[in-house]
């Protein structure tokens, strides 16, 4: 039987594909792998790219994800400095920092890696709230609350512990989830928070009716001061007045008839000045201007 030349290539080709599968594995940019012989690691962590290997069972290959993994703890009860309880729930990113302490420590498992993280962080926010006041969870004063510091030092705490049990966990990010009060005490601590909020009010009151009051005096003695300076003009004015008509008052002594004479005019012509329609006697002054003036003559 004769075998055709694209026949034998492509046997060829499947063979070497086949031998390349045996002795070579692929590792993508997500994943790390380490390689054991005969149940041992047998060097580092291999990175991205093809690696030679030996076929099974000499030697194994377990390739774990290295991208971050979201964990949230459970909803559970934890006790401030100042006796107060809370019910608190933290969520981690966590991922693989080191994968040959990874298998040999938890066989390469998710599930028991997230178990013994819980227990990590279990043991960090047990610390850290204990160690911090009710008030730096809950508060109607802004600087009184400390969720940036508070998240951390529990941050801080969890990957210190993994770096001592050398797990081969990174935490990467940490945050409180959810923050709750029990029952028993969620009517305390609104009472007290309305205790705050009615002392707060308090003091915005008093702190408006000190100004307003300062504003009200400030208001009065400006009032105060421009009446002085009016009163101060007015009596200048009425003194200079004075003064003037003083000298008029010279001046018509002089002249009384004449004096008299120009001020019934100066009347006249008042009530002349509009279209106005009266009915007095002629002998009352100054109509009286308008009678015929008796001389003496015959």
């Amino acid at each position: 039987m004769k075998h055709s030349p694209i026949n034998l290539a492509v046997g060829a080709l499947l063979l070497l594909i086949f031998v390349l599968l045996l002795f070579v594995f692929q590792v993508r940019t997500t994943e790390t792998a380490v390689v054991t012989t005969f149940g041992r690691v047998s060097g580092p962590a291999a990175g991205p790219g093809p690696h030679f290997r030996w076929p099974w069972p000499v030697q194994s290959v377990h390739k774990f994800d290295k991208r971050v993994h979201n964990f949230e703890s459970k909803f559970e009860q934890v006790f401030t400095s100042d006796g107060n309880s809370l019910l608190i729930s933290i969520y981690v990113g966590w991922n693989i920092s080191d994968a040959t302490a990874f298998l040999t420590r938890f066989n390469g498992d998710n599930r028991k890696a997230e178990a013994s993280l819980e227990g990590l962080i279990r043991n960090a926010y047990s610390g850290v709230v204990g160690k911090r006041t009710f008030k730096n969870f809950i508060s109607t004063d802004e600087n009184e609350l400390k969720f940036g510091e508070i998240e951390q030092e529990m941050q801080t705490r969890i990957q210190t512990d993994c770096r001592a049990l050398t797990n081969g966990l990174n935490i990467a990010f940490l945050g409180i989830k959810r923050l709750g009060l029990p029952e028993s005490v969620t009517k305390l601590v609104f009472e007290r928070m309305e205790s705050e909020r009615d002392v707060l009010v308090s003091q915005i009151k008093g702190d408006g009716e000190r100004q307003a009051s300062e504003l009200k005096s400030r208001a009065d003695y400006e009032s105060a001061k421009l009446l002085a300076e009016a009163d101060a003009q007015a009596t200048k004015t009425l003194g200079e007045g004075e003064k003037i008509a003083a000298r008029s008052f010279e001046t018509f002594k002089q002249e009384p008839d004449l004096a008299i004479f120009l001020l019934k005019l100066k009347a006249l012509e008042q009530f002349l000045q509009n279209r106005t329609t009266l009915i007095l006697d002629d002998s009352s002054a100054p109509l009286d201007l308008l009678k015929s003036q008796n001389t003496g003559k015959k």
